[in-house]
């Protein structure tokens, strides 16, 4: 992962002619690939296969706005999707998807809000459109006219939210993980075999090109054999600076350690935006962000409006308790804002991180199985916790190892079953050095991907060779330019348009794509037309995430078995029976 700048130029240059290369360059349409880069909408329709746009948008509601509903929100093409409806029990959230995040240039691209995605002036003219609603069971009992659901609620909600979503006949994508549980898993499953809709899960690398590419290369032997994976999520989060221990409002958790960062904050950026309002050339650029900024902290201090309601909602007090002893306690708010640190509420770091990246393995190793979904064998796993104090249930550190089938595998044969593909994942709170990415090896060349948007490539066994994948050019110009790489040599613009912007990194991570093709298959019903994370591949990734949750707590080996894989089984991991007739 952490290479000099010469070396990445060289990895991406390599990747970039690969795109370009006849044998592994993927069908593509050239003149629909050439508009989607005009118009930044995404490369899915044309690279994909459909249409690039639908007769008329989904009607969408939106349950749960938060992090990761408000960065689904600001992938929403409006040509597919019309949100006419959203839920969310805190005045914060609300506040997001109608006017965007602006803590950062970051947060504003990826979280534009309603507003900017529709057009609309003011939030008043937006809840025209747009109803809103408080509780998610609410919104399916009054909004008969929707035709689907979007879930980024807490990950214990999803399995509710989405059968009562499918009974009252609306197709649903939800955010990864697919359910808290395995047998939660399965019954969504059987819920959406039974009602005949679609149940699309948010592991958005199936509807990344760039790893859609890194598969073609790996089918076409660009890598030799595959035989190693390592991948990782590093943050720098430690106590005092954690993503997950997001503030609160001072007043419904006295003495809590963050509990005068909002309102502190919010002093320092009225003084902020007072002076610039008084500066002798104002800047209406700066003073209108930092106008937004302010509003943006005074709806995050107004969550405390809800803290007497949320047990309504079916949140919790939180306590964690050793040996009879009171650790840490906090009110049921406190589960609601920072849901990802309890096992209740929550999957911890392989939920969250390692579940997309372990799905990225199996996209590659099932390229070296005629790309059939291929499942773990094993998993060892240890966690622990040695920087953030006993104020969470979730751990800081989580590291695995897995074992898949190589092809030729054959368990019964002794010969043949050592013939397995490795994969080493770690996932670090504290220290953010090398960020995420997966690095695949083969017997012919290394694959590196970095955080969903850089790919690149080298041939033999180091990342300083100099060998290239294409190169047909004249041994004068080899002799004057060693290390450049020739023009694609078929002429391709298209792939070398796809190329210029893999060297770029402003290639789409699939947020557009999936939803996109979500709601494309439900306005085109066909046996053939469904999403490429449907239950099934979905609920695989979940029992990988989930059965390394157990071995890690424990310290040991799990073998997976087939039939935790199976909808149709009531094995679980979990040893729990899925029941689909508890959801009232």
């Amino acid at each position: 992962m952490n290479l000099t700048p010469e070396q990445k130029a060289i990895g991406k240059e390599n990747f970039a002619a690969a795109l370009g290369s006849k044998r592994v360059r993927a069908d593509f349409l050239k003149k629909g690939i050439q508009q989607g880069i005009a118009s930044g909408n995404g490369l899915g329709a044309h690279y994909f296969g459909y249409d690039k746009k639908i007769d008329k948008p989904l009607r969408v509601a939106v349950l749960g706005t938060g992090d990761e509903g408000s960065v689904l929100i600001g992938a929403i093409n409006p040509a597919f999707i019309e949100v006419v409806a959203i839920a969310d029990v805190r005045p914060y959230n609300v506040h997001r998807a109608f006017h965007g995040d602006h803590y950062s240039p970051n947060a504003a691209k990826v979280r534009c809000g309603l507003l900017k995605k529709y057009g609309w002036k003011t939030e008043d003219e937006a809840r025209k459109h747009v109803k809103v609603y408080g509780d998610w069971r609410e919104l399916l009992k009054e909004e008969k006219d929707i035709e689907a659901v979007v879930i980024a609620l807490p990950l214990h909600l999803h399995a509710a939210a989405a059968v009562a979503a499918m009974r009252a006949g609306k197709h649903v994508l939800t955010e990864k993980l697919m359910g808290h549980s395995v047998h939660e898993c399965k019954e969504m499953a059987r819920v959406a075999d039974e009602t005949k809709l679609h149940l699309a899960t948010g592991h958005q690398r199936h509807y990344n090109i760039l790893y859609d590419n890194a598969q073609k290369m790996i089918e076409k032997g660009l890598l030799g054999d595959l035989h190693y994976i390592r991948a990782q999520w590093h943050r720098g989060n430690l106590p005092g600076r954690d993503s997950w221990r997001q503030p609160m409002p001072k007043d419904v958790k006295p003495g809590d350690s963050l509990a005068e960062k909002l309102a502190g904050e919010l002093t320092s950026w009225e003084k902020k935006l007072a002076g610039l309002k008084k500066a002798k050339k104002p800047d209406k650029k700066q003073i209108e962000l930092w106008t937004k900024r302010v509003a943006q902290k005074k709806m995050q201090i107004e969550d405390r409006v809800i803290a007497g309601a949320v047990k309504d909602y079916g949140y919790q007090d939180v306590r964690i308790i050793d040996a009879g002893k009171t650790l840490y306690e906090g009110p049921p708010i406190e589960e609601l804002i920072r849901w990802r640190l309890w096992d209740r509420t929550g999957g911890g770091l392989m939920a969250e991180l390692g579940s997309h990246q372990l799905d990225a393995a199996s996209i590659f190793i099932s390229a070296m199985h005629e790309g059939k979904k291929q499942h773990p064998l094993c998993v060892m796993a240890a966690a622990n916790r040695p920087l953030f104090p006993p104020d969470r249930d979730v751990d800081d550190h989580v590291y695995c190892l897995y074992e898949f089938p190589a092809p030729g595998f054959d368990a019964k044969d002794p010969h043949n079953n050592r013939k397995r593909i490795s994969v080493a994942y770690a996932s670090i709170n504290g220290n953010g050095f090398g960020g995420y990415g997966e690095t695949v090896f083969g017997t012919g060349g290394t694959l590196l991907l970095e955080q969903e948007k850089e790919a690149m490539l080298f041939r033999g066994s180091a990342v300083d060779d100099k060998t290239r994948v294409v190169d047909n050019r004249d041994k004068e110009t080899q002799k004057r330019h060693p290390y450049s790489l020739a023009s694609h040599p078929d002429g391709d613009s298209v792939a070398a348009a796809l190329g210029n912007l893999a060297l770029a990194g402003d290639l789409s991570r699939g947020y557009t794509e999936e939803l996109e093709h979500w709601a494309w298959c439900i306005r085109n019903p066909a046996p053939e037309n469904k999403p490429h994370c449907h239950p099934k591949l979905a609920l695989a990734d979940a029992v990988i995430a989930l059965t390394t949750n157990l071995a890690a707590r424990e310290s040991r080996r799990i073998e997976f078995k087939p039939e935790w894989f199976d909808p149709a089984s009531d094995e679980t991991p979990e040893g729990v029976k899925p029941d689909v007739g508890r959801y009232a």
